[in-house]
């Protein structure tokens, strides 16, 4: 049996970033059913959190999964959901894109711990803020100078 420990942190964001998921009760309900259903197609989420317009995901992923498959996966059911039980009061989507890096072992504790703060980091930085400094650290920008 193949034994595979690859960590993933990734991060998605409703359509346009509309902050549909402003109910704090409502988001950590479609967080507890991503959850649920990531469990059921056997994809190791280990924490979800996030605001009302994005959320962040600290994945373990088996040796026959990858990132795409499992962010449509979560991604499409969750709008399904949120939808069928009309949980926001309007049409629910995800945007397209999301960005997902792979992180150490030593990070993991880290990685909780920054997913579990979520209000706190948000009181004095937007998700676009949020964005580009995970952009630079994780190598997907760099900058000039």
């Amino acid at each position: 049996m193949a034994q595979v420990r690859i960590w993933v942190h990734a991060v998605w964001a409703t359509k346009r970033r509309e902050p549909l998921m402003a109910n704090k009760n409502k988001r950590t309900e479609i967080f507890k059913h991503i959850k649920s259903y990531a469990k059921e197609k056997k994809i190791y989420l280990d924490f979800i959190n996030g605001e009302s317009d994005h959320v962040h995901a600290l994945i373990s992923m088996a040796c026959d999964q990858n990132i795409a498959q499992i962010m449509k996966l979560l991604k499409g059911e969750s709008s399904s959901f949120a939808n069928q039980k009309q949980l926001f009061g309007t049409d629910f989507a995800w945007a397209d894109d999301y960005y997902a890096a792979s992180i150490g072992q030593s990070q993991v504790e880290v990685v909780r711990n920054y997913l579990k703060n979520q209000e706190e980091h948000h009181r004095s930085k937007t998700f676009e803020e949020e964005c580009q400094v995970f952009m630079v650290k994780y190598g997907f920008v760099r900058i000039l100078g």
